[in-house]
């Protein structure tokens, strides 16, 4: 799974934009909840609309004393598909290394690079920081 520090990096530095589906995972983003991942669903985690904000409604889940939480306190943790969908048509291939998963891409100048990682999520989340 994505780091938490590779997700904010995403967040913050990168600009990546959630746009919450079932099936996502995430966190809310405060010390005491951060090591709790939460998946949306339409049967218990729903995103909700609200003039202009975005909640997440907790609906059905009695052991956790929580209505909603709004977007900005929840940290999205993309899987290994959405990050390469961020990627597009950068990607360029996914390989097995001696050292863990090497991502090779092209930046906006054409030329190919590689980042690895021990884990396939934070490859893909390394090579979205580098664009």
């Amino acid at each position: 799974m994505i780091s938490l520090d590779l997700a904010r990096r995403l967040a913050h530095d990168a600009g990546v934009l959630w746009q919450p589906a079932p099936g996502d995972r995430f966190v809310i983003d405060t010390k005491l909840l951060t090591d709790e991942v939460f998946w949306v669903s339409n049967l218990t985690i729903e995103p909700q609309h609200f003039a202009d904000q975005t909640v997440l409604g907790f609906n059905g889940t009695t052991e956790w004393a929580l209505d909603s939480v709004s977007l900005d306190q929840s940290l999205w943790l993309p899987r290994e598909d959405q990050l390469r969908t961020l990627l597009g048509d950068r990607f360029d291939s996914l390989r097995r290394t001696d050292d863990g998963w090497e991502v090779a891409y092209a930046a906006s100048d054409g030329t190919r690079h590689t980042v690895t990682d021990a884990d396939v999520e934070c490859a893909y989340a390394r090579a979205l920081l580098t664009l």
